[in-house]
This record gives C-alpha cells, structure tokens and sequence, in this order.
C-alpha cells in the first residue's frame, strides 16, 4: 500500500463514524432466553424439514427449496435440498406453467445438474421471438425495429417476479406506437396518414380495404395485438383493453393532426405545439398499457384516473417531450418534422438555443415537483402513481446527456449487454 509523506493530505481521511462505541458497549439484555431461542430454532428447523420429507407435490416442493434459499438459511437443509433436486432431475416435470419451468431450470443449473434451455421452446412462437413474427410478418422496411429496446425498457419498469405478461404487452404495444410514428412521420403520404387514422378509428377488419396494401398487415397486427392481449387477461381484467386501445386511437389522432400541421407547413405557437406534443408524446398510452397485466395490485378507479388525463400524467408527458426535444434540437429535425416546441419557443421568444435549454431545464424542474405531489396527493392510487413516475425516470435514463439513447441505440447497447448478455462477476 502507498504511504503518503503529506501531512495535510492525511488529515483529510475520514475517522471512523464508530470510534469507540462497539469497544465500551453493553448489550441490551436478551428478551429471552439464549437456551429458549437455541430451542425454537431447532424446532423451526425439525418443523421446516419435515414439511421438505412429507411434501408430495413436486412442484411445491421445489418452490419450497426455492423460497429456503430466497432466505438465506439453506445451508440448513443441505441434504434435504440435494435429494429433493435428484428427485425433481430424475422426473417427468409436472407442470407446463412458465415461472415453474424457470424455476426448475434455476434450481438444477445452479446446483450443477444439465438442464437443457429446449425446456423453453414450447413458450416461443413458431417464428422465435415475439419480434420475428410481428416484423417479419408486417414488411414495413422503413420502421425503426426497436424489439430489444422495447423489451428492455418493459424490464426496467416492471423487473418484479410476477410480472412477465405486462413486460410482454408494454413491450408489444411500444413496438406498434414506434411503426405507427413512423408511418405518419416520415413515410405515409397525408392521405395514407388520414386513412390509417380512419381504420384505427372504426378498429374492425371491415376497415381493412380503405388502407394502402402496405399498411393493411400492419392494421390487422394491431387489432390481433390487442384482442392477444385481452385473451391473456383473467375474465375480471379484460376491461382494461378497452382503455388502452382508446389511448391508441387518440395517438393516432394526435400523430394524424402532427401530420396534417407539416402538410400545409404550419407554425404552431409555442403553447400549440406544447398541448400537441404532451399528448403525442405516448406517455397516456403507456401509463395504461404498463397498467394491464398488473393484477389486483391496479383497480378500475386506476384506469380511470389514467384516462381523465391527470396532471400527474400531463406532467411525466412533458418531462418526456422537453427532454426529447432538446436532444433531437442537437442532431437536427428531419426534413418532414413540424417545428419542436423548443425550436418554437426560440422563434416566439428570439433567443438563443443556450437561453431555451436552460428554460426548458427549469420547466422540467417544475414537472417533476408535480409528479412528486401526485405520491401523496392521490396516495389512494399509489401503484398508478408510481408507475407514471418511473416512466418519467426511464425517459430521464434515456435522454441522459442530451442523447437519444432510444432513437440512437448505440446509446442503450451497454445497459442491455450487462442486463441479458455479461454474467455478472462472481
């Protein structure tokens, strides 16, 4: 180790917060007794391997052995574990449920039994991934493929246990939002745009010839999505589609009128564009999309107040549409692109780009005050609440230094390679 020869850069090491406490401390006498304790703690333990030995089920068992390592206290039941996992190698798995085969291949991998990972092939769709079938099947060349980064922000916001049919529909509905902005924003020509909106409208296959050929697959993908996603559902949440499929068509809506606005080269005001902008900014359909495979953990007042539109929503939407604006300001507009509010305020203020950002920066500051007075002042709604506030945070992760991590991933490639790639470190 090297010893530093400078006095004054010694003196700035920090003590110990502890000095001499844990030296002259006395323990606060015991509430019972240490040979009480031994004693329930030898019965927990008599109580715990014999649920292990007289268990029947299989499966039980496993998620018992599971939930004694989740505790840390397996080094208890080593034996008992060890010939419970021989048993669960050496059988014919019971159960075809997704978390249970994960759970087993879990188990055994770790204690060096050879699962293979064809246990999984019977949960993909013929065409591999979810992504190959919705891509491959729509042949929209011009759209970003975002299949990845939209799983990985589905696993940012929702990486609790229990939670993999929401990850699957977020991720499948920011698919659809990302080839639908597309569509209206660089390739449709007006009228495809108006007649995309129309079907979307109507949403029934009835609507299907007023479409170009080109889009006519991609329509029928949303509606199938969508009716996917409802059939997933337990019978007392298949209400839940219906909001979610209504905050889709008011996209449409607002990507249609983005749409008309640069067809006739119109210049919005600063507070047109920002009214617009908020509400195409996705964040109303992704609050409701990220809301519908949540279990009893989400009410219908939930959904509700999701689509009233609060200022907790509103708020999150304009965090996502003043920080997007500011990075895409840096790389330039596209040439089809109506004005951004920030390229907007700078006209209608005559400012420089330095003075805009910095007044963007301090609005941003404003509307994550309002999302932290949504915790408490719609308390009743906690989960919903939350949920808008970590979509707020994921868009803060990717507009990070002014970047468009979602548009240029090279940005996100890291953050997906340690979350699904690199093992971590042991």
């Amino acid at each position: 180790m090297a010893v530093s020869n400078n006095t004054e850069e010694a003196t700035t090491i920090e003590a110990s917060v502890w000095g001499e406490f844990f030296i002259n401390y006395e323990p606060k006498p015991l509430q019972r007794s240490e040979q009480w304790m031994v004693e329930r703690a030898n019965k927990l333990k008599e109580d715990v391997s014999t649920r292990l030995q007289t268990c029947n089920d299989l499966v039980e068992r496993m998620h018992l052995v599971d939930a004694i390592q989740r505790l840390g206290i397996d080094h208890l039941f080593k034996k008992d574990i060890c010939g419970i996992l021989s048993v669960i190698n050496g059988s014919e798995f019971p159960s075809s449920n997704l978390h249970d085969v994960a759970t087993r291949f879990l188990l055994l991998r770790e204690h060096g039994f050879w699962v293979s990972s064809d246990a999984f092939k019977k949960f993909r769709g013929s065409d591999g991934r979810w992504s190959k079938d919705l891509y491959g099947h729509i042949e929209l060349n011009y759209a970003r493929d975002r299949a990845v980064e939209n799983y990985a922000t589905a696993y940012i916001l929702f990486h609790e246990e229990g939670l993999g049919l929401t990850r699957l529909i977020f991720a499948k509905i920011c698919a659809l939002i990302v080839i639908m902005d597309d569509t209206y924003d660089s390739h449709a020509t007006i009228e495809e745009c108006r007649k995309l909106n129309e079907a979307i409208q109507r949403w029934d296959e009835t609507a299907i010839p007023l479409l170009p050929d080109y889009l006519k697959k991609f329509y029928c993908k949303i509606l199938n999505i969508f009716k996917e996603s409802e059939d997933q559902l337990t019978v007392n949440e298949k209400y839940r589609v219906s909001y979610a499929k209504k905050e889709f068509q008011n996209l449409s809506t607002y990507y249609l009128q983005e749409a008309e606005w640069s067809h006739q080269d119109y210049k919005p005001s600063f507070k047109e564009q920002v009214e617009l902008s908020t509400m195409s900014s996705t964040v109303p359909l992704l609050t409701v999309a990220g809301m519908l495979g949540s279990g009893e953990a989400v009410t219908n007042e939930a959904f509700q107040w999701a689509a009233s539109h609060p200022s907790c929503v509103i708020a999150c939407a304009k965090i996502m549409r003043f920080m997007n604006d500011i990075a895409a300001f840096k790389c330039r507009k596209s040439k089809g692109d109506v004005a951004s509010s920030l390229e907007c305020y700078i006209d209608e203020h005559q400012v420089t780009s330095k003075e805009a950002i910095a007044k963007f920066d301090s609005l941003i500051e404003d509307e994550w005050r309002t999302l932290n007075k949504a915790r408490y002042e719609c308390s009743s709604l906690l989960p919903a609440v939350q949920l808008v506030v970590n979509i707020a945070v994921a868009f803060a992760f990717f507009y990070d230094g002014r970047k468009d991590a979602y548009t240029f991933t090279i940005h996100f490639q890291e953050v997906i390679d340690n979350l699904f790639v690199k093992p971590i470190p042991i």
